[in-house]
Formats: C-alpha cells, structure tokens, sequence
C-alpha cells in the first residue's frame, strides 16, 4: 500500500511570494510574483489543481492515500479541501493552513492537521507560534510543517517537541535535503512523534533527475540518523510533475536496489498509514499502459 504524505490541490490559485502576487494562467502556468513559471504540466489548462485530476493520478499509480498541504504561494484553500474530503473521505487526509493569527477550534476539528509554511512566517521564532502548537495538540491533530532551510528553526522546534511530546508533527521536503544543515531536521525525528517525510525531494534534485541517486542516498543517511520507522514518502504533486510523471515520483524508490524491499514498504505507506491514522484503504488495480 502507498500513501503520499505530501501533495497540493487548489481550485483558485491567489497566494503571495515576497508580498508579491501569485494567480494561475492557462497552460499550467503561474504568475509567480511578477515571473511566469510552469506551475503544473501544461495539460492542466485551466489553472484548477483539483481532486478529480488527483485522484486519476494516483488510480493509475496505485497509491491509495494522500495527505493534502498548503502553502502560502497558492493561496488559502481551506474550503476548497473540505469539499474534497467529503467526496474522497477514506482517501484523503486535509490540513488547514495556519496564517499567523488564531484559528478557532470548531474550524480546526474539520481538518485532520494544521499546515504551518514556517520559512515562510513573517515571524521565524517559532516559539511566538506556541499557541498553534498547543491548539493541535489538545485537540489530537497532527502538524505538517516546512521548516526554513538548514537548521535556522531547528532549536525553537526542538523545544516545542519536549513541550508537546504527544503532537504528531510531520516535517516537510526531507529536511530540505541539499541545503546545509538538513541533518539537523532529520536528527528531530529521533523524538517519538516526529516524523519526515519527501515532498519535493525529486525536485530538491531535478539536476540530477532520475532515478535520483542522491536523493537515494539522502535516505539511506536519514535511516542511520532517525531509522526507517520514521520516514514517509511524499510527491509535492502537482508543482514535481512539470518534470516527471507522478508514478516517477515514486518508483525511483520501488526500483531501488539500495532500499530493502520492507524498508520500502514502510516509507511508501506502512509509516504514514500508522501515523496519520488511515484506515480502509484500498489498493488500486494494476492498469497495463500502452508502452507494456
């Protein structure tokens, strides 16, 4: 069974980078603050990055499960993905996205976590969030958190996990894995409820491209680190899909011959499955492509 742990979906795409605006155009392409950028590969032609689009995409893949971030870049979709865990319920885990000032608790306990994008906070200390922090963890979500790049945030996360050692938090693009400092991202999952999972790895090394030796590698050195119970795959769909396929996203690591085919297992979905809590799934059936 396969769950990714890290994927977007938006139906209007208004979000901000560096205060700037960011809207979708046509073709699968942005306006990223000024710049145009393939946002999405360009049969996605009307800038909608839905559900249905998904859930095709992950049938023919035969991943089961999925967890549904933000960021900021897209814009709040809180209502969009309420919408979409009401068609998908069994398959779909949601986040509501934190934006630096209070939620309400009756509109947390519609959504399964909290996404902070904390590189992105205005705010980088991550001790002035503790009250997100604790709205999760008295009330059973799980955490999805980016963290700034390196090890900028790492001591202020350290110790909100000692102050909350029952939150489930699930960090984000493998630590960052190419930027120096990573390791110390990876070295928090050594904490009982903090996990690690890929969104985006593919893309931290698109110049490589695949099947990504070193992102192979940067998995092996996270599993002397934290061990493999920890770790989950993650696609970052639909921006990673712009250079692969979304299958490719994960088959690089089906392929592999430096994984064993448990540790496999366990990164692809057994882990996530455990701590996301998903339960009946199901695996979707083999479809025989054209090329087979």
């Amino acid at each position: 069974m396969v769950i990714d742990a890290h994927l977007h979906l938006w139906d209007i795409q208004a979000g901000c980078v560096n205060g700037k605006p960011v809207f979708a155009l046509d073709g699968g392409k942005s306006n990223f603050g000024g710049e145009i950028r393939q946002m999405m590969p360009p049969y996605m032609l009307d800038g909608r990055n839905t559900a249905e689009m998904l859930m095709a995409n992950m049938d023919y893949a035969r991943v089961s499960g999925c967890v549904v971030t933000q960021e900021y870049i897209d814009g709040n979709q809180n209502r969009y993905l309420l919408e979409c865990k009401k068609k998908y319920p069994e398959r779909m885990k949601i986040c509501c996205l934190y934006e630096e000032k209070p939620i309400e608790d009756a509109w947390v306990m519609c959504f399964d976590g909290i996404k902070i994008c904390a590189g992105r906070l205005k705010e980088k200390n991550l001790m002035q969030h503790e009250a997100v922090f604790s709205q999760a963890d008295r009330l059973g979500k799980f955490i999805s958190i980016d963290l700034a790049e390196g090890d900028l945030q790492v001591p202020e996360m350290e110790k909100i996990i000692e102050k909350y050692p029952n939150l489930r938090i699930a960090i984000g693009h493998f630590g960052t894995v190419t930027v120096q400092g990573w390791e110390k991202q990876i070295e928090l999952a050594r904490h009982q409820n903090v996990y690690i999972e890929s969104g985006g790895i593919t893309w931290l090394f698109h110049k490589e491209f695949y099947p990504y030796p070193s992102a192979i590698a940067a998995i092996r050195r996270a599993i002397q680190i934290c061990g493999i119970d920890k770790l989950m795959w993650g696609s970052d769909y639909p921006r990673t899909m712009t250079a692969i396929t979304y299958d490719m996203s994960k088959t690089f690591i089906e392929e592999t011959t430096a994984l064993s085919e448990l540790e496999k297992r366990k990164i692809l979905g057994e882990n996530a499955e455990r701590f996301y809590g998903f339960s009946k799934l199901e695996i979707p059936p083999k479809i025989i492509n054209m090329v087979e």
